[in-house]
């Protein structure tokens, strides 16, 4: 009698749980539960050009520091406003992200930034849910003056700044590799990278002599370079040519001259004489002449 109640009470509990069962399964939705997408976006090096268009508020923050994580409360909050404001909100770790920190300059945490269409302002206000939802719903940002086009993040020189921020992550990494792994001390990793750093300015600086010679190549390597020389270089002999034969014919001239200026005094004396000579002569035959005649007469 026993053993039959028992089995009675058995059967009794399975057929409830089958009917617990089956009600659940009944109440059940056919489709599965889908989970709400988060509203807080994550920007990286990677997707940050999805902030160039539409409208957005983005955070700067570093999991370390104090400030960023009290305001992390207020600005989940503000996300799950977004999308009935039409503004996207996200977030920024700059640690992981060092090429969006020196693309946008982060100066301080936390830093916010509002963008519309690709053109950025910095938040400054408080910093509560209501202070955020008011600079969207009242369009404050309007009375920011925004960044100028050659500090936006878009630009060649922040481009410029972003690879310099990720080239000196690289090197705090490979720092740290060489330190923690390799057990280099500090004053090796320090000559490692000062060696890299010199042969890599001599390499750039070659590769920069290359291109500069290629584009704007020397005019001693071109022909009409050697024709033009060649024409004056034959100019310049033939000038010579002309002076040294002018130079002769002036020394020859001045030879002539020089003897002529000589030789004139001594011939001068000689005509001289000769002159004196023949007209005392003169003078003599005439007397003599004057004399016979005299002498005829008486």
């Amino acid at each position: 009698m026993h053993c039959h109640v028992t089995c009675t009470l058995k059967a009794r509990t399975n057929l409830r749980f089958f009917l617990c069962c089956l009600l659940l399964a009944f109440s059940l939705p056919s489709s599965p539960v889908t989970a709400k997408p988060d509203s807080l976006k994550e920007v990286t090096d990677s997707n940050w050009e999805d902030i160039l268009t539409g409208e957005w508020m983005i955070e700067f923050y570093a999991p370390w520091c104090p400030a960023c994580q009290q305001l992390q409360p207020a600005w989940k909050e503000f996300a799950d406003w977004g999308d009935d404001m039409g503004v996207n909100i996200a977030k920024v770790d700059v640690t992981e992200q060092p090429g969006l920190s020196g693309r946008f300059i982060i100066t301080s945490l936390p830093t916010i930034y509002h963008c519309k269409d690709g053109i950025f302002r910095k938040y400054h206000g408080a910093r509560t849910k209501d202070d955020f939802l008011s600079f969207i719903d009242e369009q404050k940002w309007k009375s920011i003056e925004p960044i100028s086009s050659w500090f936006g993040p878009s630009s060649f020189l922040m481009n410029a700044m972003s690879a310099l921020f990720k080239l000196s992550m690289f090197i705090r990494r490979c720092h740290n590799y060489m330190t923690d792994e390799l057990g280099i001390p500090n004053w090796g990793s320090y000559v490692i990278f000062g060696l890299v750093t010199l042969f890599s300015g001599l390499a750039l600086g070659l590769l920069l002599v290359f291109i500069a010679d290629y584009v704007f190549p020397s005019r001693r390597f071109s022909a009409e370079y050697y024709q033009k020389k060649q024409s004056a270089e034959a100019r310049l002999m033939q000038d010579d040519e002309h002076e040294a034969d002018g130079e002769e014919e002036d020394e020859e001239d001045e030879e002539e001259v020089w003897r002529r200026r000589r030789a004139p005094p001594e011939g001068r004396s000689e005509n001289a004489a000769s002159a004196t000579d023949g007209a005392l002569r003169k003078r003599a035959a005439r007397a003599r002449a004057n004399q016979d005649e005299e002498e005829s007469e008486s």
